[in-house]
């Protein structure tokens, strides 16, 4: 089992690259888990056909522990394994400590012993990272954190955040840091920024991820790209992005 952390700042694409990567290794015959931990648990919609998924937190808060793990889960294209954490009421508790929550009933339920994942992928809001937001990076979680950026200065900001975040945390046997996935947005000296941004934390751009429309064509499909359009090339760029990250 491999298991991968995907960070980033809101609105940078994350959902969608994870989405399309998980998409790509379950075409390649892979048993593939992916686990939203963004209190908007909309993580996993591409992969549901727009099908919203129950949240860990919603269940709790209705039944406390009186669920079973086939309320946590759902099944969808080809099979791929969904799981939302959720947040808490608006303006009430602590996202963060939603994560948790969800995280530990997900083990407690027996989710990884029951489907066996190959892959599993944590798609983890990256605007800040403290308390629940770093769980996935923590021992037991993921072995590697990939963060997805543009090239844009807030976007890199946030990615800087959480690579200081996990420099912080090397000591404590939390996961490394796999490298950076350019999700481009055509911004001036794009690449040259982020690989600016991985020099000065000694790790590297990865994956490549051209501006492409028929990402969004695939979105209002409520598919990804790569089941959507699978001879695209940007398809091909998330199949190349998943062996990648595989073998990082």
């Amino acid at each position: 089992m491999k298991k991968f952390a995907i960070y980033g700042k809101g609105g940078i694409g994350k959902s969608t690259t994870v989405s399309n990567l998980s998409a790509a290794f379950s075409n390649m015959g892979k048993t593939v888990m992916q686990i939203g931990c963004d209190p908007k648990a909309d993580s996993t919609v591409l992969i549901t056909h727009g099908k919203k998924i129950k949240t860990t937190l919603d269940l709790i808060r209705e039944k406390k522990d009186n669920f079973e793990l086939s309320d946590m889960v759902k099944l969808g294209y080809n099979d791929i394994i969904c799981a939302e954490a959720g947040g808490p009421t608006p303006g009430l508790g602590c996202a963060g400590r939603g994560i948790i929550c969800a995280l530990e009933k997900l083990e407690e339920k027996g989710a990884y012993k029951k489907y066996n994942p190959d892959i599993v992928f944590y798609d983890v809001l990256g605007d800040v990272v403290c308390g629940g937001f770093s769980m996935p990076m923590r021992a037991g979680y993921a072995d590697k954190v990939f963060i997805v950026s543009s090239g844009e200065n807030m976007s890199i900001y946030a990615a800087a955040n959480i690579c200081m975040a996990m420099k912080n945390f090397k000591d404590r046997g939390y996961a490394e840091l796999g490298g950076i996935i350019l999700n481009k947005r055509n911004v001036k000296d794009e690449e040259k920024k982020v690989n600016e941004l991985c020099k000065e934390f000694k790790t590297k751009i990865v994956g490549v991820l051209p501006y492409d429309e028929i990402v969004h064509k695939a979105e209002d499909m409520k598919k990804t790209v790569v089941e959507a359009f699978p001879d695209s090339d940007m398809a091909k760029a998330y199949i190349n992005l998943a062996k990648e990250v595989e073998n990082a």
